[in-house]
């Protein structure tokens, strides 16, 4: 797949930033709670590095794969529960990614605009940012309103482009996890992928899309 470069991201005055594994450290939250969900349903722990092999949406089809076997729904519920329960414990420890919320401040500066929409619950997102005090950098703040049942960011992103009448064309998603870009290219954006988050390095750059190790190269690779 033919790489994206800088030049090809011109135009582009807003970023729509992704939460989880992007502008929030909490890969180790992520993979606690992956390993004490699964416990009980017969799964060894596994590390972070083998998790960003393999971790995908749906969700679903990658839970199924790490168990081996289908999930019915109420065993899925199950391990939702206990999965945002775990993580919830650990949260408070996670960091905001290196360079934030600096990088934010610096993309204001240029004359950029900036969203933040996250595939976590809409209820659970809001206050989080609120409480981060990072609320004040963004025109809106999403997170995940209902299933779909493609589980993908795209359908998402483009009701938050359109609550704000922005123009998709001038818009880039930075996210962590190939499912961004795919949001972005069936919106109509583009995008810049993080590789610090639940995505190996190797899978963000098969999608195309430029690839950066922290947010504040995706933001001086747009500005350069």
């Amino acid at each position: 797949m033919a790489q994206i470069r800088s030049e090809d991201l011109d135009g582009v005055r807003h970023i729509v930033w992704d939460w989880n594994g992007t502008l929030l450290d909490d890969n180790h939250a992520n993979l606690v709670a992956l390993n004490r969900a699964c416990e009980p349903h017969g799964r060894d722990p596994v590390d972070l590095e083998y998790w960003r092999t393999v971790f995908r949406r749906p969700l679903l089809d990658c839970y199924e794969e790490h168990l081996g076997r289908p999930i019915a729904p109420e065993v899925w519920a199950r391990i939702n529960e206990d999965y945002d329960h775990h993580y919830k414990r650990v949260l408070p420890q996670c960091p905001l990614a290196d360079g934030v919320p600096d990088v934010l401040h610096e993309w204001a500066g240029i004359g950029g605009t900036q969203s933040l929409l996250s595939m976590a619950s809409h209820g659970h997102v809001v206050p989080l940012i609120a409480e981060r005090g990072l609320d004040g950098h963004f025109t809106r703040v999403d997170g995940r309103k209902y299933d779909s049942r493609s589980d993908s960011k795209a359908e998402h992103l483009v009701a938050h482009l359109d609550a704000q009448g922005i123009d998709p064309a001038t818009v880039v998603l930075i996210g962590d996890i190939d499912d961004d870009a795919r949001a972005a290219r069936d919106a109509g954006a583009r995008a810049v992928l993080v590789a610090g988050g639940m995505m190996s390095r190797e899978r963000l750059e098969a999608t195309g899309h430029p690839v950066v190790d922290t947010p504040v190269e995706a933001v001086r690779f747009l500005a350069g």
